[in-house]
């Protein structure tokens, strides 16, 4: 993907597009590595950054961008800024977690802002406090984003049965749920209840934590294609029009992530890949949280 094309994108049901392919900062700790990576990604045509409050990076990710969109020719308004809030500001500090965020990355605005996680520290997954922190986090998300600072609100790791009850008690639905996802870990039910509700569905750990890369099926197709595992797995992924994080602070795999909206996977291959589905997590686990 050239840095210059407008990126593959979905519509999100707020009317904005998201861009399909975006970068994850996960354990992107350090000024520098974020600033590489960033620079890596613009250079090929990212335009999408996910942070989250407890990655602890989003201020070097708003810095890094502010002194980087302008090398690149581009503006606040090309980009798209993912965050979210922690577990710790769940419940009645979620208004002031979701606004040092916002203070953090200083971009005057956040496209999309996340619950991260069903549950809140400190607290028990059983724990009957947990469905009113997170009625309470959503009612702090939409004031925020009915003043405007956050562009579009969604979920993170929530259920069926966290997204069913979040879909009776919200005045404003979640655009984005955004959840694991891989050919081992499909999601279908999820996937549905998504499709009922005009939730975009996102993924992250599109590679497994990098388990995938090495599984014979995911390899034979990467040489049948002449790609490499992980193109073949984001490939999967955002042919079914999911979108996807990938993250990396090494530069030339950046650039490779991204080099995969030049080729197709035919339907065997496709359903190769699906048939790999054996409910495998490799990222915690939410279906506890009540």
């Amino acid at each position: 993907m050239s840095s210059s094309s407008t990126p593959p994108s979905v519509l999100l049901n707020t009317g904005v597009q998201m861009p399909l392919l975006g970068l994850g900062t996960y354990k992107l700790l350090d000024p520098e590595g974020v600033y590489r990576a960033v620079d890596a990604a613009l250079a090929a045509g990212y335009r999408a950054f996910d942070s989250a409050a407890v990655y602890r990076n989003e201020a070097d990710l708003g810095r890094a961008l502010k002194e980087l969109l302008p090398k690149h020719g581009l503006t606040r308004e090309d980009v798209f800024i993912t965050s979210k809030l922690g577990p710790k500001d769940q419940g009645e500090r979620a208004m002031e977690g979701a606004l040092h965020s916002l203070a953090q990355l200083d971009l005057g605005y956040i496209d999309l802002y996340l619950i991260h996680w069903p549950g809140t520290r400190d607290l028990d997954v059983s724990d009957q406090r947990n469905p009113g922190n997170r009625a309470q986090s959503w009612a702090a998300l939409e004031e925020l984003h009915a003043e405007g600072k956050l562009k579009a609100i969604g979920v993170s790791n929530y259920t069926p049965a966290h997204m069913r009850e979040l879909m009776q008690s919200c005045r404003i639905p979640p655009a984005v749920l955004q959840v694991e996802f891989h050919p081992r870990f499909c999601q279908s039910e999820l996937r549905r209840v998504c499709e009922e509700y005009g939730v975009c569905f996102q993924a992250y750990s599109s590679l497994g934590k990098g388990e995938l890369v090495s599984d014979p099926v995911v390899m034979e197709v990467a040489k049948t294609c002449e790609r490499t595992p992980a193109q073949v797995l984001l490939r999967w992924a955002v042919q079914q029009g999911v979108p996807v994080l990938p993250k990396s602070s090494n530069p030339d795999r950046i650039e490779d992530n991204s080099r995969i909206f030049d080729f197709t996977l035919s339907k065997t291959d496709m359903d190769r890949l699906s048939a790999l589905d054996c409910g495998q997590k490799f990222c915690r686990d939410a279906s506890a949280v009540v």
